[in-house]
């Protein structure tokens, strides 16, 4: 394969950004409008449409996100010991487009099936195209925070798009529309991919396997690695969607897996943690406390697709600015997505002044603020109640406030997450850890799914006032907890920091 950028030339860029974060921008942009326009119909088609009552559907959106964020840990695995983050992300992009197509055709009939190829796909596209990002920058480029801020816009912009599109053509005009669309989106990301790939040099390439050989251009890499490995692991992936199937239909399973995967992870990671020097160790036990916390802030803030989707749905009013009438389920879906769409790449930019400053927070301090803005954004989710109708209305500008503050702490918890990653792991484990730190979202996801049901359970008749009532008093506890994880990380900080060495 002729490769017309080292290694070296791509990450020597001038400015804030390389071109090729551009491209992979895009690419990622168009899958996050399939997987979140997907996610913002899971709990509102399962309770409207297959007539789960409210605690079920909340339990199988957690045991969904669950599975599709523990497979991000997979195809990391994959990624690096077999396929390279391009096969990696193109195979993955093939079965979400195979998943939305299955659940066009008959949603109800097909809900598992299309669902399972969807988490799957998701696993080998999400974390590698993330690990792509983090390459193109050396290993201290103080830019490497601003751009993955930037690309995380990109995922927004998908989001925004998908996460208000999809639910709104469903709920108006046709389920099967509105899950092909989230397919026809996703061709359109891989064929941006295909169509860049080549100015990526040799980022992605398949692992252990390429002979340099210099060229007057740049350089040819030969791969040598017999080709049954990669036909394994496509048949693999395809022989595992049946028990997908099964283990998602049935939330009991998912507790199963979840008791299982995160100790296995960990006796993996540890003895891969083994072979490095003792400087290589003590990072990577830098970035298990931030996957760690990670999971907590997830656990919170995923009540977005399911508690917060049925609040949406029963407690508020469809008036933003006193005038604007717009789909509540819309807004909760697209609303945090508009914020980090716009506020980003401020924080990016403000993350550079500061570095230059040399006032930067640390990222331990940032993972702390990140809680601090979660716990207030929860807050206003419970004062949503003093600006509620005697039925339990509750104002819609008052929810989308709340969504400003959490698009806050997501912006100095997520994107500086992504980066830290990268920046802690050797380049041998580099799509493992961004497989765990997805994990630690698969976590998130599950114990969000179990809070969301316990929210739920207080009735499922009761009266919109008592369900106002019964959420926002969980809301309350949320931003409690949230607190108090955000004060333990500013505390803990300067342990982290001395485990992180010459990372900041």
């Amino acid at each position: 394969m002729d490769v017309q950028l080292s290694l070296e030339e791509i990450q020597n860029f001038k400015g804030k950004y390389p071109k090729q974060l551009w491209y992979l921008f895009f690419s990622e942009m168009w899958e996050r409008f399939c997987f979140y326009g997907m996610r913002g119909m899971l709990t509102y088609f399962m309770v409207t449409q297959l007539m789960m009552k409210d605690e079920q559907a909340n339990l199988q959106y957690g045991a969904t996100q669950a599975f599709v964020y523990a497979f991000t840990f997979i195809g990391g695995l994959f990624a690096d010991k077999i396929l390279g983050f391009r096969k990696s992300l193109f195979w993955g992009g093939i079965l979400m487009i195979v998943g939305s197509a299955i659940l066009a055709i008959d949603p109800k009939e097909f809900f598992f099936l299309g669902i399972s190829f969807t988490i799957v796909g998701t696993g080998f596209f999400k974390p590698n195209i993330s690990t792509m990002v983090g390459t193109l920058y050396k290993k201290n480029d103080e830019r490497r925070d601003a751009g993955f801020s930037l690309f995380y816009s990109g995922i927004n912009i998908g989001a925004l798009l998908g996460g208000y599109a999809c639910i709104a053509i469903g709920k108006n005009y046709s389920w099967n529309l509105a899950f092909g669309l989230a397919g026809i989106v996703m061709i359109i990301s891989l064929v941006t991919f295909l169509f860049t790939q080549k100015s990526l040099g040799p980022i992605g390439l398949p692992p252990g396997n390429e002979t340099n050989i210099s060229v007057e251009n740049g350089t040819t890499f030969k791969t040598n690695k017999k080709p049954w490995h990669t036909y394994a692991v496509f048949a693999g992936s395809l022989l595992v969607v049946p028990i997908i199937m099964q283990m998602v239909a049935k939330t009991e399973y998912t507790d199963y897996f979840m008791y299982t995967i995160g100790p296995l992870t960990l006796i993996y990671l540890f003895y891969e943690m083994s072979k490095f020097d003792k400087e290589a160790r003590r990072k990577l036990l830098a970035a298990l406390v931030f996957i760690v916390f990670s999971i907590l802030f997830w656990a919170f803030f995923e009540q977005s697709g399911g508690s917060l989707s049925l609040f949406a749905a029963n407690n508020l009013d469809n008036k933003i600015l006193g005038s604007v009438t717009l789909d509540p389920n819309g807004v909760n879906n697209a609303a945090n997505s508009l914020f980090v769409v716009i506020f980003a790449p401020l924080f990016g930019i403000v993350w550079i002044a500061m570095a230059r400053k040399k006032i930067e927070p640390n990222t331990v301090v940032k993972f702390g603020l990140g809680f601090l803005f979660l716990a207030g954004a929860f807050y206003i989710f419970y004062a949503t109640r003093f600006f509620a109708s005697v039925s339990g209305i509750a104002s819609l500008d008052v929810f989308t406030l709340a969504y400003l503050v959490i698009t806050f702490g997501e912006l100095c918890l997520s994107p500086i997450g992504l980066s830290i990653m990268t920046k802690l792991s050797p380049v041998k484990l580099q799509g493992v850890m961004m497989g765990m730190w997805f994990l630690a979202s698969a976590y998130g996801q599950y114990v969000a799914g179990l809070l969301g049901a316990g929210l739920s359970s207080a009735g499922q008749n009761d009266t919109a006032l008592q369900k106002l009532i019964t959420y926002t008093d969980g809301y309350k506890q949320l931003a409690v907890y949230a607190l108090i994880a955000g004060i333990v990380l500013l505390i803990i900080s300067p342990l982290v920091k001395k485990l992180m060495g010459d990372v900041k």
